[in-house]
């Protein structure tokens, strides 16, 4: 009998602060191409796809959904079900949601839960990992994956191979796992390091989708019966399966480690010797990157002179950075912030970003580009009176049709061509070509094209508010007031 196709269950929550400017609440790590030109969450999808792996199942939150299914599409993915949370609660309901609509077509369906933001180069050495644990999977154990410690590592978790476990991390079968250790000091990481014994935890998971259910079923079994009516009473929306938010809220906000794998019994690790990282940090992105002989990484339109150990980042094609006799330096610089921080301190970015939000500083969560379903916008400048937008349309997209009670618009086409409604008149806008939209007007903007669409919105009036909306009609199926 064949062995059933692996079911990837992607992980795309998180605000990432330890990677911040880049990363934000609005936008995080995994949405953004850190390492190479796709983004660790399209990264993620692709080396879980193809032979031997099934449609990969997405749990998300409605912010995120239209980001998930378009960075999908561009990569030429097509997911199964794409599970919207109607609130944060870590990754233990997640993953029992996952496991429940899996469950409904098949009870034995292998899952790897897998969260979207790792960094892993080495495609083909992984997925020879995974396919490793995948008899102990089907035969009712829970697989965790460890990676070789390359150095006494403070920032991540630890696996504990049982006794059979030493001297065999370069072993291809599984091994009885003993306990998880959290993070350690240095010292102590270094004294697991010697032992032999020790593996990074990935956070990376394979078990049949009953096997969790039954381990809910003993050690979590509240949590299984609201995650369970959560689902059952889930809702179709646009081809999303928005689960059900008042049992949702019942589940407990605890990760998968905490509710069941330092309960369960049933354990083995799968030692991956090859490449690994969760880029936590500016430290780790450095690592992964192609530094000179000096020590130094660059990215975009940063130019280091005379600097050592130092990683200067521009994401801001016309924001020149430049570091002059810089030692040790971590510099990022975007259109609305930038970080200069020294590299030992950039772990603690995530108490700083806590800090600018009892500020109430705006960029500590939102990111200067504002995603839609249809694409993004950028806002180039503002003044009480007018604001200068750059919006991009995808291919085969359309805006709500919509008025404003406070402002005019002036559409410029820069690249691509727009379809324009303006009252009872449509036509085709080229490149090189304007309209104005006329306070009160009933209008829409679509892209009937195949490449993305960009014009410069000039918006004049006394309210510029994204809320300054009356929607008529919406292929997103959004509410009045709702935003773009």
């Amino acid at each position: 009998m064949s062995r059933p196709e692996i079911t990837p269950v992607i992980l795309c929550g998180g605000s990432g602060t330890r990677l911040w400017p880049l990363s934000r609440k609005s936008y995080p790590k995994q949405f953004t191409p850190l390492i190479g030109d796709h983004s660790l969450f399209q990264q993620s999808a692709a080396r879980l796809s193809g032979k031997g792996f099934a449609a990969p199942v997405i749990v998300t939150n409605s912010d995120f959904r239209f980001i998930v299914t378009q960075q999908l599409s561009d990569i030429g993915v097509d997911p199964g079900p794409v599970l919207i949370e109607p609130a944060a609660r870590n990754t233990a309901p997640a993953l029992l949601a996952a496991a429940l609509v899996a469950a409904q077509d098949n009870p034995e369906a292998l899952i790897l839960a897998a969260p979207s933001d790792h960094y892993i180069k080495d495609v083909a050495k992984f997925q020879e990992s995974v396919l490793k644990g995948a008899d102990a999977a089907a035969d009712g154990q829970i697989v965790t994956f460890g990676v070789a410690p390359s150095r006494p590592e403070t920032g991540y978790g630890y696996l504990e191979l049982g006794e059979t476990g030493a001297n065999t991390l370069s072993n291809e079968e599984t091994t009885p796992l003993l306990g998880f250790v959290e993070k350690p000091d240095a010292e102590k990481a270094a004294k697991m390091i010697a032992t032999g014994r020790f593996l990074w935890n990935s956070g990376i998971f394979l078990y049949s989708a009953q096997t969790l259910i039954d381990a809910f079923h003993r050690y979590a079994p509240d949590m299984l019966e609201a995650a369970q009516a959560s689902v059952t009473q889930a809702s179709t929306d646009l081809g999303f399966l928005r689960l059900e938010a008042t049992s949702w809220a019942q589940c407990d906000d605890i990760s998968i480690d905490f509710a069941i794998m330092e309960k369960a019994k049933n354990l083995a690790v799968v030692t991956h010797t090859g490449d690994w990282s969760d880029l936590g940090g500016w430290e780790a992105v450095r690592q992964h990157m192609d530094l000179d002989e000096t020590g130094v990484g660059t990215h975009g339109a940063a130019l280091a002179v005379e600097c050592s150990d130092t990683l200067l980042r521009s994401e801001n094609d016309s924001l020149q950075l430049v570091g002059l006799g810089l030692d040790n330096i971590v510099a990022i610089a975007m259109k609305d912030a930038v970080l200069v921080a020294d590299r030992t301190r950039v772990a603690d970015l995530g108490a700083v970003v806590k800090q600018m939000r009892k500020q109430d500083i705006v960029q500590a969560d939102t990111f200067p580009y504002d995603f839609r379903p249809w694409g993004y916008f950028e806002s180039l400048t503002i003044r009480d009176r007018f604001q200068v937008k750059r919006i991009v349309v995808n291919p085969g997209a359309s805006l709500s049709l919509q008025s404003h009670v406070h402002r005019s618009e002036h559409w410029i086409v820069v690249a691509g061509t727009a379809r324009v409604t303006i009252d009872e008149t449509v036509k085709l806008v080229g490149e090189n070509e304007s309209v104005y939209i006329p306070l009160g007007a009933v209008h829409r903007m679509e892209n009937p094209g195949k490449v993305p669409m960009e014009l410069i919105e000039v918006q004049t009036g006394s309210y510029l508010g994204e809320d300054d909306i009356v929607r008529y009609e919406d292929i997103y199926a959004r509410g009045q007031g709702a935003k773009g």
